[in-house]
């Protein structure tokens, strides 16, 4: 049985990240373990956890994922047992994101976190643009780095400029990437492993910039 957080990184980084998973899949997936890896490697300490309900289909227990804010709860006590005892960040893949987007103005107004980081925004379910998971993004005080692939079907460069979002959001878009930020190398000329490195310092380099 996995610990309840996958930690690497260097333990005196500046900053801390917390990273949630996906809808489907789990903290250690392929994606979430490329981004984690990434993020270490410029120097981040990164964290990553389980919702109880994918924790829970290690066990045998086959669940679906619940509405995305029944998990706000869950995602405020994982910050709390983390523990960070400095900057942190918090955001995850997809659903994981969106979640710690819905907790994260609270957090901030408190002191408890510096930004958000999310990676491949869900910003409407796929093939439904008009199902848009945006409300709370127009009024968003936290700084913001949605990482996202142009290609996204859950929001593509075509879409998403035209929402109605806070200035303390900030895209970076990674061309032809889909929602795990992977692209078709023989149409863009880039790689997975290129895109994960431009996440990672584009975030770096966003971070530097929090005020602490």
């Amino acid at each position: 049985m996995l610990e309840r957080f996958l930690l690497q990184g260097p333990q005196d980084a500046r900053f801390t990240i917390l990273l949630a998973h996906g809808a489907g899949a789990p903290m250690d997936s392929a994606s979430m373990t490329a981004a984690a890896d990434a993020l270490a490697g410029v120097g981040f300490r990164v964290a990553r956890f389980e919702f109880a309900y994918m924790a829970a289909r290690r066990t045998g227990v086959r669940k679906p994922p619940p509405r995305a804010e029944t998990l706000n709860p869950e995602y405020e006590a994982a910050i709390a047992a983390l523990d960070a005892g400095g900057p942190l960040i918090i955001g995850g893949k997809s659903m994981g994101g969106r979640v710690a987007s819905m907790v994260a103005d609270g957090l901030y107004d408190r002191g408890k976190i510096t930004g958000l980081l999310c990676l491949g925004y869900p910003f409407h379910p796929p093939g439904q643009p008009e199902k848009l998971r945006t409300g709370h993004l127009k009024r968003l005080a936290t700084p913001t780095l949605i990482c996202q692939g142009t290609r996204d079907e859950f929001g593509t460069k075509d879409e998403v400029p035209g929402y109605d979002l806070s200035d303390r959001i900030e895209i970076l878009w990674l061309e032809d990437g889909d929602h795990d930020l992977k692209p078709r190398k023989k149409i863009s000329g880039f790689s997975a492993a290129d895109h994960l490195a431009a996440m990672a310092k584009a975030a770096k380099a966003w971070a530097e910039r929090l005020p602490l």
